[in-house]
């Protein structure tokens, strides 16, 4: 038996009918699953609900778009656990299948014909993100992300100014809206809005993006994974820290945050050969010509 934990998008509706679908199916083939109590509820199949930690599963099934893709992620905590990404989203740069294909992709992680493998991992790298707190440096808040860090101004109508040093060398201070620390995988999210550049998600590397820098400089730092970022918070305005979407803390003048490859990667199944730059094409609408 194979237990899979299961996520679910609260406001589409088909959703919770894969949910229904996927269940059967596993307990039909001797497979165990449950969804956390709140994914549950808020579907309306409290029977699934359990407080079993996710780490535990051998599966994560992700349904829904990228936005569900990130809080599997983030639900699974670092756990080597991999995960199909069924698109019940818009962009779905993420997932893997579409809602009629999961259940044979269900077939085929689970085939015991001594069939060749038809799936494959593929390792995504994710940043860890610490705060260190003024006057209390040896105590820090941490974070992991799929996506990106983001340091913004608080207050509408004003920049916030941020010390950046890399690689432990004082670089520039930056006058802006905020600052940005994304991943290859983040790359294609709040960054490229900003026209930060788009990157291969095999790659390994930390982008930093300015957003909207009152200064001559505006350019994206595409750094190697061995060179540290930290920001310092300069000047009066507190900065708003938002991780993969989700706002997490508050910083004050003299905090420091600091960006650095996770030891932990996020691992999603994948059934062929996955190009990037053809989904990108897709996705954009991109012409051959």
């Amino acid at each position: 038996m194979t237990s899979v934990y299961i996520v679910a998008h609260h406001q589409r509706s088909e959703a919770a009918a894969l949910v229904l679908a996927t269940v059967s199916w596993l307990r039909a083939h001797g497979h165990d699953a449950w969804m956390s109590p709140d994914d549950a509820t808020a579907i309306g199949l409290d029977d699934l609900a359990s407080d079993r930690n996710p780490g535990e599963a051998a599966l994560a099934i992700s349904l829904g778009g990228d936005g569900t893709m990130l809080r599997t992620v983030k639900m699974l905590d670092g756990a080597a656990v991999p995960i199909i990404g069924v698109n019940v989203g818009l962009l779905g740069y993420l997932t893997e299948v579409e809602p009629p294909g999961l259940l044979p992709a269900l077939e085929r992680w689970f085939a015991t014909d001594g069939a060749a493998v038809s799936w494959r991992i593929e390792e995504r790298m994710m940043l860890q993100i610490a705060v260190h707190r003024v006057g209390d440096r040896a105590l820090a808040e941490r974070w992991r992300a799929l996506n990106e860090v983001v340091l913004e101004k608080g207050e509408a109508g004003h920049t916030v100014r941020l010390n950046v040093s890399i690689d432990g060398s004082p670089f520039t201070s930056y006058a802006a809206d905020g600052l940005i620390v994304a991943t290859p995988t983040g790359s294609t999210a709040y960054s490229l809005s900003v026209r930060g550049p788009v990157v291969s998600p095999q790659h390994r590397a930390m982008l930093l993006t300015p957003v909207s820098p009152h200064m001559l400089f505006d350019r994206t730092l595409v750094l190697d994974p061995d060179e540290p970022i930290s920001i310092e918070v300069s000047g009066y305005r507190s900065v708003e820290v938002s991780v993969d979407g989700q706002r997490v803390a508050r910083l004050q003048e003299g905090d420091t945050l600091v960006c650095t490859p996770a030891a932990e990667t996020a691992r999603f199944v994948r059934f062929g050969p996955r190009r990037f730059h053809q989904i990108l094409k897709a996705k954009f609408g991109l012409s051959d010509r």
